[in-house]
């Protein structure tokens, strides 16, 4: 009806840009997506115009059917301007894959925060033509299906240079507190935590627009997940840490530009949301753990649905996510089962002790440290 105040959020783009094609956000500010080959079928990017050439923000997998889509955006939507500068938000392959293609064949700069930059290039030379001991006693650990961990036992590992073009020596660093200016406006650079390390976002100055990459998502949770390289991490905390701290710089009018989904209007609901959902799982998780409990065990408890096999690995690394922060905060306890999984269980529902081995003949060798 006349006079009606919008709703408090709410997606002003209901639809993506067509493979190829851009949407444009605000002047000189370009929404543009790419396809991915998994269930989270897409990525967003960005391109911001620099006059003489274009920022980009975030470059999808390395594959010759997205290089060619970025042709054809390069042609296209960016109008056969160069892109002379590529902002990656954070080391995931889906965002950072294509970077070192710019840089090397299009001669563009890159401009990573150092950990990105760093986990990114290193984990690229860090090629497994076979599964390491260490990922499998991980699997283990988190009480992975018999069945699944078989199946994976014989196929070959991913590798992050299978979806990553090899990245060059040399970068442009960003850090907390920083201001860089792209498409015409300053933007200031806050770090997010617990998807990625050191995940950076862009709040511009001089309008209402917050580039979020995966940190701030508009439909889905960012997943939360704890893998072999450091398995005692706590995620949870630490996303909870940084949106508490980004919520604080939220306003009702910014235009949210996320990584997927559909850019969205209503941060502060979204926050709330975020960090909300997150103490429920917990909340859930916790009054769920009155007998002892893998990882693998809390699917349903978890997300309130069955998982998938597609979406299995990334279901169980965001259960052990959980877990590591009831254990780090002290609310549960946690035994090796006798297969070798870590079984937690809320502190006084028995007399369990901290890290206790359950069954005899087990080696407490290949254990998590106690931290």
């Amino acid at each position: 009806m006349d006079g009606a105040r919008p709703p408090a959020f709410r997606h002003p783009w209901p639809e993506p840009p067509a493979p190829g094609q851009a949407t444009e956000i605000a002047e000189g500010v370009l929404w543009m997506r790419l396809p991915l080959p998994m269930a989270l079928d897409h990525v967003n990017v960005y391109a911001l115009d620099d006059g003489d050439g274009w920022t980009v923000i975030d470059t999808g997998i390395s594959s010759k059917k997205t290089r060619g889509l970025w042709s054809d955006l390069m042609a296209g939507p960016l109008a056969g301007k160069p892109v002379i500068r590529v902002v990656v938000t954070h080391h995931h392959p889906d965002h950072v894959g294509n970077a070192g293609w710019f840089q090397s064949e299009h001669g563009a700069d890159l401009v990573s925060s150092r950990t990105a930059w760093l986990f990114a290039r290193m984990l690229t030379l860090d090629v497994q033509e076979s599964w390491p001991d260490e990922t499998l006693e991980f699997y283990r650990s988190a009480g992975m299906a018999p069945e699944i961990l078989a199946k994976r036992m014989s196929e070959r590992p991913f590798n992050f240079a299978d979806t990553v073009y090899p990245m060059p020596l040399g970068f442009v660093r960003i850090k907390q507190g920083d201001v860089i200016r792209m498409g015409g406006r300053d933007w200031d650079v806050h770090m997010g935590n617990g998807h990625a390390p050191e995940h950076a976002t862009f709040w511009s100055r001089d309008d209402n627009l917050v580039i979020s990459g995966d940190q701030i998502l508009s439909s889905i949770s960012p997943n939360l997940g704890v893998y072999a390289t450091e398995p005692m991490a706590d995620p949870v905390s630490d996303w909870l840490e940084a949106c508490e701290r980004l919520q604080q710089l939220a306003r009702p009018d910014q235009v949210v530009l996320p990584g997927h989904k559909l850019p969205f209007i209503g941060l502060p609901i979204r926050m709330k949301q975020l960090i909300e959902n997150h103490h429920g799982a917990l909340a859930r998780l916790l009054d769920d753990l009155d007998a002892p409990k893998a990882a693998s065990d809390c699917f349903v408890t978890l997300f309130k649905r069955p998982i998938r096999d597609g979406e299995y690995g990334l279901a169980l690394v965001e259960a052990v996510a959980h877990l590591n922060q009831l254990y780090h905060t002290g609310a549960v306890t946690r035994a090796r089962r006798e297969d070798g999984a870590w079984v937690y269980q809320r502190k006084g529902s028995d007399d369990a002790g901290q890290d206790r081995n359950l069954g005899r003949g087990r080696r407490s060798g290949g254990s998590a440290p106690v931290l």
